[in-house]
């Protein structure tokens, strides 16, 4: 089975089924591994990640793992995180930010990839991409959605993007990081240390 996972992302890692559509080529960013007990569910990497090569290689990456509570060695271990965002290359430049990810990346590996997944504990749904996709129901707005996280279960937490970008609504929802940081700290630890949420 982790043979058959490692393939998987190895072919993963040379798609181009959108080499059109991206300005910048394909360079798809995954971290996977069959014994990865938390899903970071993002959105796709931006340009700085595009050109390291390394996923929330950037302050979004600093911000999540702040949230999380995890230092950069434990984010890096795919035994522990595993790292799919919904389009696995950067999309592109946009009028507002960054185009978002191409329907095609998700539609054609996501499922295969999760199927490999047995061991994942917990779920960070980041942004409404991953959340239209990974919940079966979200609320009338992101934030209505992240606000209702709660009512999610214990495996799965949707969350803001954590790019500098949301900082004017970090502002205008303090009870983000009063209330869901510190129990998405606690889901994490749990999660990583191997004891039942």
């Amino acid at each position: 089975m982790g043979d058959e996972l490692q393939q998987l992302a190895t072919t993963v890692r040379g798609c181009r089924l959108c080499v059109n559509e991206l300005s910048l080529g394909p360079r798809p960013i995954v971290q996977v591994d069959r014994n990865s007990r938390i899903l970071v569910a993002g959105q796709a990497p931006g340009i700085r990640v595009h050109e390291s090569g390394v996923p929330f290689d950037d302050p979004s990456g600093d911000r999540l793992r702040d949230w999380m509570g995890v230092d950069r060695d434990t984010f890096y271990d795919p035994t522990k995180i595993a790292i799919l965002p919904m389009g696995f290359c950067y999309p592109g430049k946009g009028k507002s930010g960054d185009l978002p990810p191409i329907p095609l990346c998700a539609k054609t590996w996501r499922e295969q990839l999760l199927k490999q997944l047995k061991e994942i504990r917990l779920t960070l749904v980041i942004g409404q991409y991953a959340q239209n996709w990974h919940l079966e129901e979200t609320e009338k707005s992101l934030t209505a959605t992240v606000k209702a996280w709660e009512n999610y279960g214990p495996q799965i937490m949707p969350l803001p993007h954590p790019s500098p970008r949301n900082n004017i609504w970090l502002k205008r929802n303090p009870w983000f990081e009063e209330l869901l940081v510190p129990a998405l700290r606690h889901r994490v630890a749990r999660v990583i240390l191997k004891t039942s949420i």
